[in-house]
């Protein structure tokens, strides 16, 4: 279903397409069958590219199928993602958060973004933490969380800190995988294990 801006745009378009047919129509009058050789090539052309879209999205999800998580009791399976990395969608107070998994993280680190979703006041948030990363070194805030689930293990009060700059992920450090009895990564996927 579409919404309003939308169908806004829906409307835009419409109204362009329009007047540049009426345009066209009005400028080559009297040549009515190059112009109708024209629009065919055009129409043709817009087809082909409905198509590639919809193929380059079936290919797509073919040669590089979205994260899942497998879990078995305790056991954590997750598979590698396009770009080499693994990513761990966690519920942080009830709301989904992505993180990228980062061995080289000690926190767990959350974006500015996330925390605002997840229910976390940004106003209250005093940055008196530094952590030193790729890009130099940033502010950070110690918040403590008040749940923390992945599949069914639920924990609460969990320790982790709000990036002041930006970035793009939120990033699950060591501090949290080192609940895990075990961290495997082989044949491309994470192993996690309690």
């Amino acid at each position: 279903m579409l919404n309003g801006e939308q169908i806004g745009s829906l409307i835009y378009l419409a109204l362009l397409g329009t007047a540049i047919a009426g345009w066209m129509v009005a400028s080559n009058r009297r040549n009515i069958g190059k112009l109708t050789q024209y629009a065919a090539i055009w129409i043709f052309i817009f087809l082909g590219a409905v198509v590639a879209v919809g193929l380059f999205t079936d290919i797509r999800n073919d040669l590089a199928p979205r994260q899942s998580v497998m879990m078995q009791g305790q056991r954590i399976e997750v598979p590698q993602a396009a770009d080499g990395h693994f990513y761990l969608t966690l519920g942080v107070n009830g709301t989904p958060v992505r993180f990228v998994v980062d061995t080289g993280a000690t926190e767990m680190v959350l974006s500015r973004r996330d925390a605002a979703r997840a229910g976390i006041d940004l106003d209250a948030l005093i940055y008196t933490g530094r952590a030193y990363t790729a890009n130099g070194m940033v502010q950070t805030s110690p918040v403590r969380l008040e749940t923390l689930e992945l599949g069914g293990m639920v924990e609460r009060g969990v320790r982790a800190v709000i990036n002041h700059g930006e970035m793009p992920d939120s990033l699950l450090g060591m501090r949290y995988l080192q609940r895990f009895d075990r961290l495997e990564i082989s044949d491309q996927r994470l192993v996690l294990v309690r």
